[in-house]
């Protein structure tokens, strides 16, 4: 099963859980057990797991402005005369899909564990994000 939803995103390595909604996915397909493929569409934003929480969720951001900073000069700049060089790198670092196992019709994630959509772009983005439902039986 293949099915798609958008988040509206603030960029600048703008964190958003979508749990929720990939759960939501997952219990109206009915399907009890196998896994699920999160895709981000777009080369400046990632997916990964965190404990979702404003405490981290802060301590990522300034992460993320250590590793490819907001001010600093990339030559990509240069190809494009845009400003979102430090956007595409620390996508890079991360992957635009996660890949969970689900029994019972619902996802096998730890008890702090949720996934998240990280959009570094340097401006609001509306978000496509593909997901992929694969049973096992």
């Amino acid at each position: 099963m293949k099915t798609s939803f958008n988040i509206k995103t603030q960029g600048d390595t703008d964190i958003i859980d979508i749990t929720d909604k990939i759960q939501s996915i997952l219990s109206n397909s009915k399907i009890e057990s196998g896994i699920v493929n999160v895709f981000v569409v777009g080369s400046t934003a990632g997916l990964s797991f965190v404990e979702y929480e404003p405490g981290l969720v802060e301590d990522l951001q300034e992460v993320f402005e250590k590793i490819a900073p907001k001010h600093q000069y990339y030559h990509h700049h240069e190809r494009w005369q845009g400003n979102n060089g430090n956007s595409h790198i620390r996508a890079t670092l991360l992957k635009p899909d996660v890949t969970i196992p689900f029994e019972n019709n619902k996802l096998c994630l730890g008890t702090w564990q949720q996934v998240v959509l990280l959009d570094f772009d340097t401006s609001a983005r509306n978000r496509e994000i593909l997901v992929t439902i694969i049973s096992d039986r």
